[in-house]
Formats: C-alpha cells, sequence, structure tokens
C-alpha cells in the first residue's frame, strides 16, 4: 500500500476507495491526493 507524497516509482496506481487511476511517469514523481475523492491509499496497478 502506498500514500500521498511516496515516490514508489514509475507505474499505475490504484486508490483503495474509488478504483481512480494515477500513472507516474517517472520514477521521482510523487503520489498525488486522488483526483477523485482525494484520499491517499493506493496499490500498484
Amino acid at each position: 500500500m502506498y500514500t500521498c507524497g511516496e515516490k514508489p516509482g514509475r507505474g499505475t496506481y490504484v486508490c483503495n476507495y474509488c478504483s481512480t487511476r494515477v500513472h507516474l511517469d517517472d520514477d521521482t514523481d510523487a503520489l498525488p491526493p486522488c483526483p477523485t475523492c482525494q484520499k491517499c491509499s493506493y496499490t500498484r496497478a
């Protein structure tokens, strides 16, 4: 499980609350709050 502000690396992450997908293009990108529900809990897709 990943939270906002973490830099888990390139890839797609799925919000654990609403299933919105967030894609990180670079290893230095940090996970933002979910753009749909504003929660901060993700798993890797």
